[in-house]
């Protein structure tokens, strides 16, 4: 691994190393003094031109615990404003010798383009609704350490899986791991051709909820939606929302996982999203964890091909 482009480009050991690196450096995180001086050489720079808060504040702890000198930068208020393109962006800033940038975009494919075009470690930080593969990796590694494996597990994706960049990269992580995998939601929401990538499809919660172990509820994307998928957030949250009777009405426990941010009332009931199956602030802390696994071994490819050359 030279980028973290996207869970397609990679394999399952690059998975299983990410996860083992995970556990070493959760087990840092919870200590008195919380910092390794592992990237100390070296500069990340956080280049976001969407919002975040719980993607770039982890990924900012993360730098910071493992001793890296960190750039933040964002779109409003800079020279993009302007007109400058994102190629331009980027050079400027690699002109002040940043390692690795950190980079979440609206458009598709930015991340790839940028590694065509730069010498510096690329990791995809969210673009557009194409991956999020960090995402994706938090939420395996975050049902590994609950399981204990991700082989034969069945893991329900719920909701907008149409404009989800989350949801693409959960199967790719999920099925190279061994996992199965379904998808639920309204017909408007769920993409032509998706069972291509090794899913099934149910268009009901219950019979899903009756299938799974475990259930990644989506949020609704109304900011990627510009025509009216459904007739209204009220009939959505009554077909697929995930409500505490709902859960109880099972004839089992299962694991519910959320990305954030949380609609409450909406795709979940504020009582089930804290309630004891919940995981959501799990992947929160294993999200610093994991992005501190992925920074650490970027930066080893890094050693490495200095090395060679």
């Amino acid at each position: 691994m030279y980028h973290l482009l996207g869970i397609k480009y990679i394999s399952e050991e690059n998975i299983n190393d990410i996860f083992q690196a995970a556990e070493n450096f959760k087990e840092v995180i919870h200590r008195p003094i919380k910092k390794v001086p592992s990237l100390r050489d070296m500069t990340i720079a956080n280049l976001f031109f969407e919002n975040s808060t719980r993607t770039r504040i982890s990924f900012e702890l993360a730098e910071k615990r493992l001793s890296a000198d960190v750039i933040n930068f964002s779109a409003s208020g800079s020279s993009v404003k302007k007109g400058e393109t994102l190629l331009d962006t980027v050079n400027n800033i690699l002109a002040m010798q940043v390692d690795m940038i950190v980079i979440r975009h609206s458009v598709p494919g930015a991340p790839v383009y940028l590694s065509k075009h730069i010498k510096a470690h690329i990791i995809n930080a969210g673009d557009g609704t194409h991956e999020h593969p960090t995402q994706a990796l938090l939420d395996g590694f975050s049902l590994k350490e609950k399981f204990g494996t991700l082989k034969g597990l069945n893991v329900a994706i719920v909701g907008d899986i149409l404009h989800s960049r989350v949801a693409l990269s959960n199967i790719f992580a999920l099925k190279k791991c061994g996992a199965n995998v379904r998808l639920c939601g309204p017909p408007t929401l769920i993409p032509a051709h998706i069972t291509e990538l090794g899913v099934t499809v149910s268009h009901n919660l219950r019979e899903t909820l009756e299938w799974c172990d475990a259930v990644n509820m989506l949020r609704i994307q109304m900011e990627r939606q510009n025509i009216r998928y459904f007739p209204s957030l009220r009939e959505y949250s009554m077909q697929y929302g995930l409500t505490l009777p709902l859960l109880e009405s099972l004839k089992k426990e299962i694991v519910i996982l959320h990305p954030g941010p949380i609609n409450r009332g909406v795709e979940i009931s504020g009582e089930v999203a804290d309630c004891s199956n919940s995981i959501i602030l799990n992947q929160v802390e294993n999200g610093v964890a994991v992005r501190m696994a992925v920074l650490y071994l970027l930066a080893q490819a890094n050693k490495t091909t200095q090395k060679v050359s």
